[in-house]
């Protein structure tokens, strides 16, 4: 059909200079409007014609007002249900429909045609044009119609406008009364007819784009993760390999000189493994040591003085800290002969929390410290403010805290300058004498180290409220299309 109408096309502009409106020639030639539309866009495409958009406006009656027109206004029939000697209000109301009394007593008291009494209705004019209906009638026949009458019919939702849109068509550079299509493969069957060398091929479009590639998209949690790891590397730190996420009770509490009875040991909020349930590659010696710094003490501490168990040492689980990973390090290189180091990890951990808009049960977890020989707090301090003014974090305050593996500790705050407040930013202190001297470090090496999470400043960078929305099954695909690049204070 639509090859149909372009041949009628065609051949009309042969020998007419001009279609001037295509809902006529659609009717003419027994086409309907919509497809002569889509034709015309095809040849004006290919240069056969040359189109010109028409918009018109026009009033049409509404469903009410085609009533209306076809048996009168409402205040038209209202009246002339009133007899010359009148009726009664209750009569007249029996002989009209409910919608029809009630409009056409308010315009017929409007145009003083009747007089309404309590329980009569009269006459006060003799005759009464349905001027309603003449106009309804006229714009029905798209006679011209002065703009007050438009006013008051629209105002009584009588009437809409409506917008008709066409083409007028005119012939254009590359007319012929016959359009040929052009080519846009060579086929074999081609090749093996040899019609190849009569065929026409489309011209192509070098300066046309492709298709878009649908790539892959860096999440803002790496993003940050990246950025935070070029501040640790040039700082001069180097990474520990963080790829283990099953860890055993004895790194990961035990060697941090942290109770077995403490309450972070609770199946409530660490995520303890049935399969395997426990480990079997812990370093005798440095078990022995750990068990006596626990139950009797040493090195002028004395201890938690309770029955260490190797059994829940043993225990497997997934890893609530990093620290563990630093637990390991500091042992391996207790074992050679000292050399001062700067470690830094960024990965993931895992708790028993509640899931809410600021928790999850897995996030990751950025970790620095420093060994070397005459630590002290002020050296901390420093590192933590350069470590934090390079994150855009230029005001700190610290707060003293208590943690099992660190004395003295402090949390860090910084001043948030969307929020107008202190916010919470990390944990930070000085490995104790108990842990690190059990793994034969010397005497005078201290160890100074901090921790903070990745997804509270990706957070606060991205304008995230709800944890959730970042990270989990429920992350919003487009958000991690559309996320600009991380800029951090470097």
């Amino acid at each position: 059909m639509a090859d149909e109408a372009e041949d009628a096309i065609l051949a009309y502009l042969k020998d007419n200079d001009e279609i001037s409106n295509s809902a006529k020639f659609a009717q003419d030639f027994g086409f309907g409007h919509d497809e002569i539309v889509n034709v015309i866009r095809r040849l004006h495409g290919f240069r056969f014609v040359d189109a010109q958009d028409i918009r018109r406006e026009r009033w049409v009656l509404t469903e009410e007002g085609k009533t209306y027109a076809a048996v009168g206004s409402p205040e038209f029939q209202l009246f002339s249900a009133v007899p010359p000697e009148g009726i009664a209000r209750e009569e007249l109301q029996k002989k009209l429909d409910p919608a029809v009394y009630k409009i056409g007593c308010q315009q017929a008291i409007k145009n003083k045609w009747v007089e309404m009494a309590k329980t009569h209705v009269s006459r006060k004019v003799q005759h009464a044009d349905d001027k309603v209906k003449n106009l309804l009638l006229r714009i029905q026949n798209d006679e011209a119609v002065n703009q007050e009458d438009i006013d008051a019919l629209k105002r009584r939702k009588l009437i809409i406008q409506q917008v008709w849109k066409g083409n007028s068509v005119r012939k254009g550079p590359e007319y012929a009364p016959k359009r040929k299509r052009a080519a846009t493969d060579l086929t074999r069957e081609n090749l093996q007819r040899g019609d190849w060398k009569e065929l026409e091929f489309k011209e192509y479009n070098f300066s046309a784009k492709g298709q878009p590639v649908e790539g892959g998209h860096l999440h803002p949690l790496l993003k940050v993760r990246r950025q935070v790891q070029t501040i640790f590397l040039n700082m001069g730190f180097e990474e520990m390999p963080t790829n283990n996420y099953v860890e055993s009770s004895f790194w990961n509490f035990d060697a941090l000189f942290q109770p077995q009875q403490h309450p972070a040991r609770d199946s409530h909020d660490t995520f303890f493994l049935k399969v395997p349930s426990s480990t079997k590659m812990l370093p005798e010696d440095y078990v022995e040591r750990v068990k006596e710094i626990h139950e009797s003490g040493g090195y002028q501490s004395r201890g938690y003085g309770y029955d260490w168990k190797r059994e829940e040492a043993n225990k497997n689980l997934l890893r609530t800290h990093t620290t563990a990973v630093s637990s390991r390090m500091l042992y391996a290189l207790a074992q050679k002969p000292f050399i001062p180091k700067k470690y830094y990890s960024i990965d993931r951990v895992f708790r028993n929390e509640a899931v809410d808009r600021t928790h999850l049960a897995e996030f990751h977890q950025i970790e620095g410290l420093i060994c070397d020989r005459g630590l002290t707090l002020g050296d901390l301090i420093g590192v933590l403010h350069d470590f934090f003014s390079r994150l855009g974090m230029s005001k700190l305050r610290f707060k003293p805290a208590y943690n099992p593996y660190t004395e003295p500790s402090m949390e860090i705050f910084s001043y948030h300058e969307g929020f107008k407040k202190w916010v919470e930013v990390g944990n930070s202190g000085m490995f104790r004498p108990e842990m690190l001297l059990p793994m034969g470090l010397p005497e005078d090496v201290r160890v100074i180290a901090w921790g903070l999470s990745l997804e509270r400043p990706t957070m606060i960078l991205y304008g995230i409220d709800n944890i959730r929305d970042l990270f989990g099954p429920k992350v919003d695909l487009g958000l991690i299309k559309r996320n600009p690049i991380c800029r951090l204070g470097l």
